[in-house]
């Protein structure tokens, strides 16, 4: 699962309007959906700019970024202005004095230089991050290890982390930042990153790429299975089918939903179709609860892009098709086989 998303506003307070999820700007009225947040950070900034703090300023308003549309005139504007105070401080204020530095250094004691350090070390605060990682995999992997042994549960939780790297690599190979994956243990995992001025098909493809690597997972592990005849495979393989499928209903919190954000209705009613088809023809119950998710999006969702997207759609239908197929041939039901 992939997160990614501002403080979340239902109504825009100019209109009144319901807002779709991620919006910035509300599509009937083209008020900016953050625009008292956006008056204080500019206020903050202006009066940074007023005592000579050209650097304070310049984060100050590279912070409100993150709520406007990057190809909108503000945006725009704030960049060139970022820039402007960049040279003016390069100028008028020299680098932050190391004796600060020192000063902490003598107040902390022993811990000063360590603290300095964590500070001002990057790989540090990424092994930092790094660490949580590790220990919600570790986590992740104790509790299925306890209910199904440690060879599914080790083999489980490395399927769940295919599918988060699928997130992950398709996230930094846009240039996008992105942290860990972070395991919740009984419930899932996901990746944070920043959404922020990407465009719905970009935020789509990002959802779907996790999908997509649980399939590719999921296959091996059939391949597996089919060469072996180890029940075990065939288990790993069924239970990671079985949860990227499950995680392709298109509701908010799920890869699925943030994927059909960027369908149009028509697009929506195609991919309900589909799912019908593909339950009639696979008999897989779980293309029930995808069709439901897609029947409500289309009838009753107000959060419609601007632009319909066939590859998005395409992209949707294909991942979901190859899941089916494999839970299709895969023996048992359900979760595992069970």
């Amino acid at each position: 699962m992939a997160t990614s998303s501002p403080e979340l506003i239902r109504n825009c307070r100019r209109c009144a309007r319901e807002l779709g999820i991620g919006d910035l700007v509300c599509s009937h009225c083209h008020a900016l959906v953050h625009s008292e947040e956006l008056e204080r950070l500019a206020a903050e900034a202006r009066e940074l700019e007023s005592k000579k703090d050209f650097r304070g300023a310049r984060e100050r308003w590279l912070s409100g970024l993150r709520l406007l549309p990057h190809d909108s005139k503000q945006a725009s504007w704030i960049v060139q202005h970022a820039r402007e105070l960049d040279e003016v401080a390069s100028r008028v204020q020299p680098p932050p004095a190391e004796s600060s530095e020192n000063k902490w250094a003598q107040r902390l004691g022993p811990v000063g230089p360590v603290a300095i350090l964590l500070a001002k070390s990057k790989g540090l605060m990424a092994a930092v991050f790094k660490l949580k990682f590790l220990l919600s995999f570790v986590a992740f992997f104790g509790v299925y290890w306890s209910l199904y042994g440690w060879q599914f549960g080790l083999g489980f939780t490395l399927l769940i982390l295919i599918h988060e790297m699928g997130h992950f690599i398709d996230i930094k190979r846009r240039g996008l930042p992105a942290e860990m994956p972070v395991f919740l243990p009984g419930l899932g995992a996901y990746v944070r990153w920043r959404a922020l001025g990407v465009t719905l098909e970009t935020r789509a493809a990002v959802s779907l790429a996790g999908p997509l690597a649980g399939l590719l997972a999921s296959i091996v592990c059939g391949l597996l299975w089919w060469q072996t005849g180890n029940a075990l495979w065939a288990a790993l393989a069924r239970a990671s089918a079985f949860l990227n499928l499950l995680n392709l209903i298109p509701v908010w919190v799920l890869d699925g939903g943030q994927a059909a954000l960027a369908l149009s209705k028509m697009e929506r009613m195609l991919l309900l179709t589909a799912c019908i088809a593909l339950w009639l023809l696979l008999r897989e119950n779980l293309y029930f609860l995808v069709a439901i998710g897609a029947g409500y999006s289309a009838f009753f969702a107000r959060d419609l892009p601007p632009h319909p997207s066939r590859m998005t759609l395409i992209y949707f239908a294909s991942v979901l098709a190859g899941l089916g197929g494999l839970l299709h041939f895969l023996p048992g039901q359900g979760f595992g086989g069970n």
